[in-house]
C-alpha cells in the first residue's frame, strides 16, 4: 500500500461512520505516521503545536479503532492496516493467509508450509484466522516438561507487551528459575499482537552482526520488500524478538553485565531499541542483568526488568508430582530451597533415591542445607562472580543474619566504592537478598548460595 492508498482507506472508513471526510491534519496525521515520523515534526511540518497534534491524533485512533482493533496507537497503526490489507488480498484471491512455520513449543516441532485452500468459513479477521497470522519462529527455544504457574509475572509482562508498548524487557534471575518458561507461556498468550516472534539462543556466542544477519532472513520471510537494518523491521512491523542465554556475551571473572571484548556492540544494540521510536519488543533472558538497563529505565524510556524467583505456593504441585510423602513437611522442604523449580525437583529426585520420599527423614536438621547435586549449579554461578564478589560473598556468608551495608566491614579488604560495587553486581545476578526493615533495608545472601559458600569453610578453597 502506498501513502496515497492509506488516506484513502481512512477518509473513507472515517467517512463511513461519521459523514465526514479527514480533515488536513488528520491527513497531515494520517500520512506522517504511515511514513514513521513523529508528532513533533508532523506539527513543525503542519505549522501548529504538538499537542494539538496530539489531540487530533487521539480522537483518529478512536475512530478507526472499530476497523483495526482496540489497541490501536500511532506505533502499530501500519501494522495493523498492512495485516489488514494482506489478510484482504488474500482473502479475494481464494487463499487463507497462513503464515505460522517452524513452531517448537513444549517440545513439539510443527513445520507448516503455506497453504493454497481456504480452510474454513471464518471471516478474514475471524479470531481462527487472526492467530495463524504471525511468523513464529521458536526452533532456539529449549524443550520445557513442565511450567507452574506465574499469574502475577505474566500479567506484568503482558501490561508491558500490551499496554506500555515497552520496546525493551530484561528477565533475569538463577539458572533453572524458570525464564524461558515464562517466555514461552508469554508467547502464548500474546501471539495475535505481532507479525513476526523469533527466539534466538546466544549459547554460541555470536556477533551482534551474526545475530542480525539471522534476523534479516527470518524476516525475509515475509514478501514484503527488504529493509536495511532490523529497527527499520521494527518500525514496519510489530516484531517480538527473543534472546536468551544472554550471560554468555557477558565476561567471567568481571563485575556482572560487562560484555566480552568485541560484543560491546550488543551494548549500544539495546540502547538503540530502547531509544528509538518502534512498535516491537525484545526481551532479553539472562543469568545477570546487561549494565546499561538501569540506566535506561532511570531515563524513563520504554525499558523494563523483572526479577524472576522462586515460585509461590506452586512449588507443593512439584512435590506432589514427584511423589514425596509428609505433606506437612513440605513447607519447610520448600523455604528451605527458596521455590526454585529446579532446586526443588533436584532435591525431591535425592529424597525419593534415599529416603523412600520421606520429606520427614530428609529434613532431620533445616538448618544443614543439603546440596548435593546442586553443587555443580552452583559452582557455574562461583566461576563467574569478580575477585571482590566473592570476597564480599564470603563476608556475607559468615554473617549469622542480614546486614547493613552503609559501610564496608572492617575486615575486608575493600574500598567503600569497590564494596558496594560487589554488593550491586552480586544483587544484579540474583544472588542478595533486600530485606525492608522500617525505612531502611537489610542484605543478605541467598540462604542456598550460602550454604555453598560456607560449604568451602577454608577461604583459599574458592577461586580468586
Amino acid at each position: 500500500m502506498n501513502v496515497e492508498d492509506v488516506v484513502q482507506w481512512a477518509n473513507n472508513s472515517i467517512f463511513d461512520k461519521t459523514g465526514e471526510h479527514l480533515t488536513p491534519l488528520q491527513e497531515a496525521i494520517v500520512t506522517g505516521v504511515w511514513q514513521r515520523q513523529k508528532y513533533p515534526q508532523i506539527a513543525k511540518d503542519y505549522n501548529c503545536s504538538e499537542s494539538h497534534v496530539k489531540k487530533e491524533a487521539a480522537k483518529l485512533w478512536e475512530k478507526l479503532r472499530e476497523e483495526l482493533g482496540e489497541d490501536l496507537n500511532k506505533y502499530n497503526f501500519r501494522s495493523k492496516l498492512e495485516k489488514k490489507h494482506r489478510v484482504s488480498q488474500n482473502s479475494k484471491s481464494g487463499h487463507c493467509l497462513l503464515q505460522v512455520d517452524n513452531i517448537n513449543i513444549g517440545g513439539q516441532f510443527i513445520q507448516t508450509i503455506e497453504d493454497t485452500k481456504i480452510r474454513s468459513p471464518n471471516p478474514p479477521e475471524s479470531p481462527q484466522n487472526q492467530a495463524r497470522s504471525p511468523i513464529i519462529d521458536l526452533t532456539d527455544a529449549p524443550e520445557l516438561p513442565y511450567f507452574y504457574d506465574r499469574t502475577s509475572e505474566l500479567s506484568t509482562l503482558k501490561q508491558w507487551i500490551v499496554q506500555a508498548n515497552t520496546r525493551l524487557i530484561t528477565v533475569y534471575g538463577l539458572s533453572g528459575i524458570g525464564k524461558s518458561a515464562i517466555a514461552l507461556k508469554l508467547i502464548e498468550q500474546t501471539q495475535t499482537e505481532f507479525d513476526y516472534i523469533i527466539w534466538l539462543s546466544l549459547t554460541n556466542t555470536p556477533t551482534l552482526s551474526t545475530l542480525q544477519t539471522e534476523l534479516k532472513q527470518f524476516f525475509g520471510r515475509s514478501p514484503q520488500p527488504a529493509l536495511p537494518t532490523i529497527i527499520d523491521y521494527f518500525r514496519s512491523s510489530r516484531c517480538l524478538v527473543i534472546l536468551d542465554d544472554v550471560e554468555n556475551i557477558f565476561k567471567s571473572s568481571q563485575l556482572a553485565g560487562q560484555y566480552l571484548a568485541g560484543y560491546e556492540d550488543y551494548g549500544k544494540f539495546f540502547k538503540q531499541i530502547a531509544t528509538s521510536s518502534h512498535q516491537s519488543c525484545l526481551i532479553i533472558l539472562s543469568w545477570e542483568q546487561p549494565r546499561e538497563i538501569t540506566a535506561l529505565e532511570a531515563l524513563n524510556l520504554p525499558a523494563r526488568t523483572l526479577h524472576l524467583k522462586g515460585l509461590g505456593k506452586e512449588s507443593a504441585e512439584i512435590l506432589r508430582e514427584k511423589g514425596l510423602a509428609d505433606e506437612e513437611k513440605w513447607s519447610d522442604l520448600i523455604a528451605l530451597y527458596q521455590c526454585h523449580p529446579s532446586w526443588l525437583n533436584i532435591i525431591a529426585s535425592t529424597i525419593l533415591e534415599f529416603f523412600d520420599g520421606s520429606a520427614s527423614r530428609f529434613l532431620t536438621d533445616n538448618n544443614d542445607i543439603y546440596l548435593g547435586d546442586l553443587e555443580t549449579i552452583l559452582e557455574s554461578h562461583l566461576e563467574r562472580l569478580s575477585e571482590s564478589e566473592k570476597n564480599v560473598s564470603h563476608w556475607l556468608a559468615s554473617q549469622d543474619e542480614a546486614v547493613d551495608i552503609s559501610q564496608a566491614p572492617a575486615d575486608i579488604e575493600l574500598s567503600k566504592s569497590e564494596f558496594w560495587q560487589a554488593i550491586q553486581s552480586l544483587a544484579r545476578r540474583g544472588l542478595l537478598e533486600k530485606v525492608q526493615v522500617g525505612a531502611g533495608a537489610l542484605f543478605l545472601l541467598n540462604p542456598v548460595f550460602q550454604q555453598y559458600i560456607q560449604s568451602k569453610s577454608n577461604p583459599s578453597s574458592i577461586k580468586l
